[in-house]
């Protein structure tokens, strides 16, 4: 594991909170000169601790309100299938998430969508085109009670 020091780990948990700071806010914030704190966020950059910086969007604002954690099984698992599928899962806009799984299933894809049709289009022509998909199981989402994207630090 990287070791990070004290100052680093304010940095991310700050960043985590607002990536809008601006470099002299941020600095006063961990209590460094704006100098410093720049090259201290350039060094987490560098060493990959901070990925990239994004704007969270609300879903219900979108009408994107529905929420399914999918798990989906492949015919083969064969290095080059789950290649072929993993290549595949990145297209479509409306998988946000996708994980290799150990268990009954192969996969398990988090999706979003406006209506019991827009998932109906998403259930048939999106998740069972993938290659390789032989079955889905979908659990449906009822109410979100915790969501972060924040690690601990």
């Amino acid at each position: 594991m990287t070791a990070f020091d004290s100052i680093d780990s304010t940095i991310m948990r700050v960043l985590q909170q607002n990536g809008r700071l601006s470099n002299i806010e941020l600095a006063q914030q961990v209590n460094l000169s704006p100098s410093a704190c720049l090259r201290r966020v350039q060094m987490l950059e560098n060493r990959g601790a901070i990925a990239k910086y994004v704007a969270l969007l609300d879903p219900h604002a979108l009408d994107l309100t529905g929420i399914a954690s999918v798990f989906v099984t492949l015919d083969r698992m064969s290095r080059k299938d789950m290649e072929v599928f993993e290549k595949a899962v990145l297209k479509p806009p409306e998988i946000q998430e996708c994980f290799l799984i150990a268990g009954s299933n192969d996969y398990l894809v988090r999706v979003v969508y406006r209506d019991s049709t827009d998932l109906e289009r998403i259930h048939t022509d999106i998740l069972m085109k993938l290659p390789g998909v032989v079955r889905t199981q979908s659990t449906l989402v009822l109410r979100t009670v915790k969501k972060t994207t924040a690690l601990k630090i």
